[in-house]
């Protein structure tokens, strides 16, 4: 895919080439600089935005405007502060027409295992923000996507909570297998979650390096500190990483400088 926004009267490419094939049921993580074209490619690969040139395809077929083939969650757990813990879960079932009974017979199965049954009626908004989250991840795996899309979907949690989040996630994902493209930009989190780790360059946003994962499942936090095959993984791609950043700001800086 090839994809450019106008700034100003100038165009500004931002993806350039970007040629990624994920097999059914992968989990692949995308890092790189800010402004390197992550967001956007997600936003494509989930019908949001159209390249300027390139296609999207899921099972060999084109994604058609409307599909429910991916899903998002995103950092911001974008709740409905009207709807309690419930009825939040249900939303796009409602939205599709699922009848009601097979909706809440799904969402209580759903908050059962994200361990918020207890919460089914609660108004959303005296939930802790990691009870919110695990709500929104609810509503969106009810929904059996093909593809999950996630961008930085545990980015406003505290250090703790996050770590909690990521070893949930893993096992959710572990017994439902969707493909997951997952945007960050912390790397340690890439390579836990992973099976493979995309990194991109700075703008225009293109792939530089694809890291198979082979750490064992399930994952857990303590191999950040005790796995040497982990801490490998996170030398050979820091300094690719730590260079794109500074390629980054470097652009930015002359780009303010020009006006």
């Amino acid at each position: 895919m090839n994809h450019s926004f106008l700034h100003g009267n100038r165009p500004v490419r931002v993806l350039d080439n970007f040629n990624l094939r994920i097999e059914p049921s992968e989990f692949v993580s995308i890092v790189g600089p800010s402004g390197c074209g992550k967001t956007t490619a997600l936003g494509m690969v989930g019908n949001l935005l159209k390249p300027r040139s390139g296609t999207v395809r899921i099972d060999g077929t084109a994604m058609r405007s409307g599909s429910n083939d991916a899903a998002f969650l995103f950092a911001r757990d974008a709740l409905l502060p009207w709807r309690r813990v419930r009825s939040n879960v249900e939303l796009g079932m409602e939205i599709r027409g699922v009848p009601k009974t097979e909706r809440r017979e799904r969402a209580e199965a759903w908050l059962r295992r994200v361990r918020l049954h207890e919460f089914a009626d609660s108004d959303v908004l005296h939930l802790s923000q990691g009870m919110r989250q695990r709500v929104a991840i609810a509503r969106t795996l009810v929904q059996n996507p093909k593809v999950l899309l996630m961008d930085e979907p545990f980015a406003a949690l505290d250090a703790q909570t996050r770590a909690i989040q990521q070893e949930e996630f893993t096992q959710l994902w572990e017994a439902e297998r969707p493909t997951v493209i997952f945007v960050t930009h912390d790397l340690e989190e890439a390579i836990l979650l992973s099976d493979r780790v995309i990194l991109m360059a700075s703008r225009p946003g293109r792939m530089v390096l694809d890291m198979k994962i082979e750490l064992e499942r399930p994952r857990r936090q303590e191999m950040r500190r005790d796995s040497d095959l982990f801490k490998s993984y996170f030398h050979d791609m820091s300094d690719r990483l730590r260079s794109e950043v500074e390629l980054a700001e470097q652009r930015i800086r002359e780009e303010s400088r020009n006006g």
